[in-house]
């Protein structure tokens, strides 16, 4: 049987259509245009979606892949098109995120001339991303794509880029899509534990009395959270998360304590410091989580899952280190544990949590707007039950602290690389995916200037998402550090803002302004009633911080704290 004779443009398309890809993220220009012409005859099988930057390509095609599991898939033109992209790819890259980037390249003979819109993404992206390609070679276009899905997927997931010369996509040869698996030389990624392994797992558990679960968002990558709760449950051992671990373990289960590093719960960092185990489940030790590496639980043994072997002793060494799926080893681990309480244990963390209530915002009547109390009563005016899509600040934090997440998946947020503007894209990403729940972006008014430009998309496809503002005036972030660190000096921290009901109606969505606790339920359920996207306005304390914070290279255990609050102060005397 004669293969068919494509195109490279359509070759693509093909090749994207048997990866399952139905929707991508872009932006044309001269090197792309012949992908984009080919696409008019794909356009019932692919949905394009036409950003406003190559940086919200990015970043809708990481949300889309957070939401769904899936591979998501950007694309953009040479030069500037492809630049736009770094910091999307870097984003991925650092969380883990599975997307494909395709790019158009100037044409072969252009290459290395400085031609018009020439630059070496695939060069530029290597350290960034998971691995990048430039195809000089049509009758490898086919197999390269394939080789890129599965290497975005596999393993420990990250961000491809492909880089096309526009006279390839132009150029024909017969197409076949390749069958056989992809075999990537030197990488064989271990599934399983060796008996050995569980064994010496299996007795550091039995000796511990004070273990610790450290959840990170391995779990969630792994679709190991039932297994992670049954390792609680048997044994009996309390649980604290990354920020990307969050909704790995539900939040209202009574062995969660709440997120742990320099912004987690009272309790969590102190149950840490003075564990004598800690069990890592597909977390890296980073610097947000540790504090001072060389305090860091002294006086506890150390078991570190995690599928990325590079990940094992680089930034704290363990005791034992084992490399695999976690879903995998926890299915091998869980059959020979004995069941165990560690009562005593739980009871000292229940009296830290209930000290740390008393420093709670929450818990105290205030005469303006706090953003806590805002994020609180979302949580609780959507029932606990939205997507929530977070963007990187003061907010991110709060959001942590006071949306409860029980279900995996339901936060999406840019944690390793911390990218401002994030919140946005990746939300109208999602919502191509997660058409079940209600999608909230929570996003700081700095943040939100950052990749305002795709409102212009979200009302364009209509995108479900509701974007919530938290408007304090500042880049309230970097103003706490420079409240505490910087003698209050708060050089280029207030920002101004556009007036956001005029930029909705600009933008021909609903937007509403919310300044007072009391006027937060009539505008959550209002937005909430409303079928596409819908701003709302936050405006909130300016100087509030978050608590509690633990600075830069201290030990995980010296937490700069709210201050008691008189109404506790005067029920203790």
């Amino acid at each position: 049987m004669n293969n068919k004779k494509l195109t490279g443009a359509e070759i693509i398309w093909e090749c994207l259509i048997k990866e399952g890809v139905d929707v991508v993220f872009g932006y044309p220009g001269g090197a792309i245009l012949p992908a984009y012409d080919a696409l008019t005859k794909y356009s019932d099988k692919v949905h394009h979606v036409l950003t406003r930057h190559e940086q919200g390509a990015t970043h809708m095609a990481d949300g889309y892949a957070r939401a769904s599991g899936k591979v998501g898939v950007a694309i953009a033109t040479s030069g500037p098109g492809a630049a736009n992209m770094v910091t999307g790819i870097a984003t991925a890259m650092m969380d883990s995120v599975p997307i494909v980037c395709i790019t158009g390249q100037v044409p072969r003979p252009a290459i290395g001339t400085d031609a018009f819109q020439e630059t070496d993404i695939a060069g530029a992206v290597i350290p960034v991303s998971k691995h990048s390609y430039l195809v000089m070679e049509i009758e490898r276009l086919a197999e390269t794509i394939k080789e890129g899905f599965a290497i975005a997927r596999s393993g420990r997931p990250g961000p491809v880029l492909i880089d096309i010369p526009k006279d390839i996509q132009s150029s024909s040869t017969e197409f076949k899509y390749p069958v056989k698996p992809v075999m990537i030389p030197g990488v064989k990624p271990e599934i399983t534990a060796s008996e050995d392994e569980l064994d010496i797992a299996i007795n550091m558990i039995a000796e511990s009395k004070k273990p610790v679960i450290l959840a990170g968002h391995g779990i969630l990558l792994s679709g190991a959270s039932n297994e992670v709760v049954s390792l609680a449950e048997t044994c009996g051992i309390p649980i604290g998360w990354t920020l990307l671990g969050s909704g790995a373990i539900p939040s209202s289960h009574p062995l969660n304590m709440g997120m742990m590093g320099m912004h987690g719960e009272y309790a969590v960092n102190n149950a840490i410091q003075e564990a004598d185990l800690l069990i890592a489940c597909g977390m890296r030790f980073d610097d947000r989580v540790t504090g001072n590496t060389q305090t860091y639980s002294t006086g506890s043994k150390k078991i570190h899952f995690d599928i990325d072997p590079a990940e094992i002793n680089k930034n704290i060494k363990v005791d034992l280190g084992i490399c695999g799926d976690l879903k995998t080893i926890l299915k091998q681990l869980l059959p020979k544990l004995d069941k165990k309480n560690n009562e005593f244990w739980i009871k000292t963390i229940t009296k830290w949590q209930q000290e740390s209530n008393q420093r709670n915002i929450i818990n105290t009547e205030t005469e303006v707007l706090y953003g806590a109390q805002v994020i609180s009563d979302l949580w609780h005016e959507t029932n606990g039950n939205a997507i929530i899509v977070s963007d990187v600040g003061q907010h991110q934090m709060l959001e942590a602290q006071y949306y409860k997440h029980d279900e995996p998946n339901t936060l999406l947020t840019s944690g390793g690389l911390g990218t401002m503007g994030f919140s946005l894209p990746a939300a109208i990403g999602a919502s191509f995916f997660r058409k079940d729940k209600d999608i909230w972006v929570i996003v700081g008014d700095g943040s939100i200037q950052m990749t305002i430009t795709e409102l212009a998309t979200a009302v364009q496809e209509h995108s479900n998402i509701k974007i919530a503002i938290i408007n304090n005036g500042y880049l309230g972030m970097v103003r706490q550090w420079q409240q505490l660190f910087y003698d209050e000096r708060y050089n280029e921290t207030p920002i101004s803002s556009p007036d956001y009901l005029k930029i909705a109606e600009a933008y021909g969505l609903k937007g509403f302004r919310v300044t007072s606790r009391d006027e937060i339920p009539s505008a959550v359920n209002s937005a909430t009633q409303i079928n596409g996207p819908v701003i709302v306005e936050f405006v909130v304390e300016q100087h509030d911080m978050v608590y509690p914070m633990v600075p830069a290279g201290a030990d995980l255990n010296e937490m700069i704290s709210r201050p008691v609050h008189e109404q506790f102060k005067e029920s203790e005397m």
